[in-house]
């Protein structure tokens, strides 16, 4: 028999708004998985491997705004989730986290898969909790139905994240045969109205008027899941006040007409007028983190007057070693109460704007007659993209490259990476993730080493024909040639690279998936079309490049870029 109170669980959940469940199989967590299996209102599936099933509820929980549940047996099953928790700790994305445990006087008796899982996650999770074992007495139930509430009222108030519920079960773990289920409609459930952070009068007049004293006024978004009325505000302030913004490509700013989108070309300038010239007045910056190197040098080395971070609640980094202001609202409310503002310095966004057309300019002009290389190769798969569909980025050099091209504001394609850790480790499984949460085409642009690493992200029933996987195969770990430290070792290609002769074919007849291999733009070009067709159904495109002269090749774009700026 299962115990009301781990049944009340799964209802719990499902009447605060849980619609998905990952779990992978085990005996100890049986109780857990039968009661969310048969629960009506829940979509529960299953995923063996414990790391890729936790990507995948993260990349599930990122898409829809949600939690989602993740469900695993005792011992090193809870280990396995730590990667994907991390990275929901500071991508800010909800979870909820149950591990089955053993009773705690069993805990360092020798017993099967027995580990100390209490605060297992350490610094990386919300909040921990732990079920009661004994839960016979009334103030037991009422003790769990308020923890489950607690539980998933923390994983969704700012800022999001993971929260932990060990749950200790005694045997038995399975129903007797023909044993129904009984979901209790009457059980208690702790609702929480969270905060609007919205600035109020009073606050909005007073940054007014500070704000009066910038001519020059910078806003870099970070990491942003795509919000039209945050967009809106925002182009509105710029209107109004002549504000510059700049955005990486996942800040999802790419819709915003006179957004920088190739600040990275941008800011290799050589001349120092022209970088003086952009320094701002006033810096404020909105989101999470920002992937291009050359901004964050950039701003340190060419200071602001004063720099706003705008933040509902939580700790505030200080990313550009110039912060002087926390604004505790929402982006939004921020830029909506300041967009009646009235100032603009017409020299400064002719700067930016004058600079930034002629970046876009060469690098429309160098992918077109570049020879194949990684970066033409991922130019032409950028602008193949669908109209209004997902884009993963892998870490390593898969986001870089496309941070450095961006994509086109008509293209309205909303942008996913992993950059709370910015590990390769689960780039398949969270894309999978999304595209069983999406009804739009959701692509994975990849590298070989996050693609091999990750590949049990495949490994279950679940592959929804809206997926497509880019992968850029040069057979190593080719960020380690471009970086000017390891490319100058003997130790490169052994002991960095790490160089592999992998290719994706039997992955894809592996798990159904179709497959088209490329090794030059005339193929590429061909097969883009077909793969990206809405009903192509779920499939994977392996690129073929040699390491070695992607490297010459952006070498090559560096010194053409400093030429043309």
């Amino acid at each position: 028999m299962i115990q009301a109170p781990v049944v009340n669980i799964a209802e719990i959940c499902a009447r605060k708004g849980v619609e998905n469940v990952v779990l992978s199989p085990g005996s100890r967590c049986a109780p857990l998985t039968i009661a969310f299996a048969r629960h009506p209102k829940l979509t529960v599936r299953t995923v063996s491997d414990e790391r890729a099933a936790a990507f995948i509820a993260l990349g599930m929980a990122q898409t829809t705004g949600r939690p989602t549940v993740l469900i695993c047996t005792s011992g090193t099953a809870a280990l396995n989730y730590a990667p994907a928790v991390a990275e929901a700790f500071f991508l800010q994305v909800p979870l909820l986290v149950l591990t089955a445990d053993r009773p705690p006087e069993w805990i360092d008796q020798l017993d099967g898969q027995t580990i100390r899982q209490q605060q297992v996650y350490g610094q990386h999770i919300k909040r921990s909790f732990d079920f009661p074992v004994a839960l016979e007495h009334p103030d037991a139930v009422w003790h769990t139905e308020r923890m489950v509430s607690e539980a998933l009222n923390e994983a969704v108030a700012y800022p999001a994240g993971p929260v932990h519920i060990n749950v200790p079960l005694r045997e038995p773990f399975y129903p007797a045969e023909g044993e129904k289920i009984v979901f209790n409609e009457q059980v208690k459930v702790i609702e929480e109205d969270h905060n609007a952070f919205d600035l109020n009068p009073m606050q909005a007049l007073k940054l007014e008027q500070e704000l009066l004293y910038f001519k020059r006024v910078l806003i870099v978004a970070g990491q942003e899941n795509q919000d039209a009325k945050l967009l809106h505000a925002l182009q509105t302030f710029m209107s109004s006040t002549g504000a510059v913004a700049v955005g990486d490509i996942i800040s999802n700013t790419q819709q915003l007409v006179g957004v920088v989108r190739h600040h990275d070309a941008v800011l290799a300038c050589p001349d120092p007028e022209k970088m003086q010239a952009l320094q701002p007045d006033l810096l404020i910056t909105f989101g999470k983190s920002v992937i291009s190197k050359s901004l964050k040098l950039y701003l340190r080395q060419y200071k602001p007057k004063a720099h706003w971070h705008i933040q509902p609640a939580g700790q505030v980094a200080d990313t550009f070693q110039s912060l002087t202001k926390i604004i505790r609202c929402t982006p939004g409310s921020f830029f909506r109460s300041m967009a009646g503002s009235t100032r603009e310095d017409a020299g400064y966004i002719k700067s930016w704007a004058g600079i930034e057309g002629q970046a876009a300019q060469f690098l429309k002009d160098f992918t077109a007659t570049a020879p194949y290389s990684e970066l033409t190769a991922i130019s032409h798969v950028l602008n193949s993209l669908p109209q209004q569909s997902n884009l993963h980025l892998a870490n390593s050099m898969a986001v870089r490259y496309a941070n450095i091209l961006a994509l086109q504001p008509e293209q309205e394609v909303q942008v996913y990476a992993n950059r709370g850790t910015s590990g390769i480790d689960g780039s398949t499984s969270t894309t999978v993730g999304c595209a069983l949460s999406s009804k739009r085409i959701t692509t994975l642009l990849t590298g070989d080493m996050a693609f091999f690493y990750d590949r049990n992200g495949l490994w279950h029933n679940y592959l929804p024909a809206n997926l497509r996987v880019v992968i850029i195969n040069n057979h190593a770990g080719g960020i380690f040639r471009l970086i000017d430290g390891p490319r100058r070792q003997p130790e490169l290609e052994e002991f960095f690279e790490t160089r592999q002769q992998l290719d994706a074919r039997n992955t894809a007849q592996d798990f159904g998936l179709s497959y088209t291999a490329c090794a030059s733009l005339e193929e590429l070009e061909l097969a883009l079309p077909a793969f990206f067709s809405r009903d192509a159904g779920a499939g994977i495109l392996e690129i073929f490049t040699d390491s070695k002269a992607n490297a010459a090749e952006f070498a090559a774009y560096k010194q053409a870029l400093l030429k043309a700026l």
